[in-house]
């Protein structure tokens, strides 16, 4: 019989293996990805003071609509971008948190340096 391989437990091996090579500074914060069915958020962490930044997310009372689509993301990569732009944060690192790099985790990222946020 065959088994079927846990999605989810590989992808959080691929996010332990990128985060092992690449971590947010306060010159340079992280810009960390999460992808539900359902929502999809983003923070601007500091990894050396272990501090989130600036977050945003389409579950909260800012967005209203789908929020598992491609225009979501985008929004939501606007808003975190329009949100650190604010606090003074112009380059992060991406950290894609073990997705691919395409449909939704793209959008934000576009949507993010539409924004303008360098990365």
């Amino acid at each position: 019989m065959v088994s079927r391989k846990d999605k989810n437990l590989t992808r959080l091996k691929r996010h332990k293996r990128v985060r092992a090579k690449i971590s947010g500074t306060a010159e340079r914060p992280r810009l960390a990805v999460y992808r539900s069915n359902a929502n999809i958020s983003a923070q601007i962490i500091d990894d050396v003071t272990g501090v989130t930044l600036v977050s945003a997310s389409t579950f909260g009372k800012n967005y209203e609509g789908n929020g598992g689509n491609k225009e979501a993301a985008r929004f939501v990569g606007k808003t975190i971008a329009e949100a650190a732009m604010a606090k003074g944060i112009t380059e992060v690192v991406f950290d894609r948190g073990g997705y691919l790099y395409h449909g939704r985790v793209s959008e934000l990222a576009e949507g993010a340096r539409e924004g303008g946020l360098k990365f």
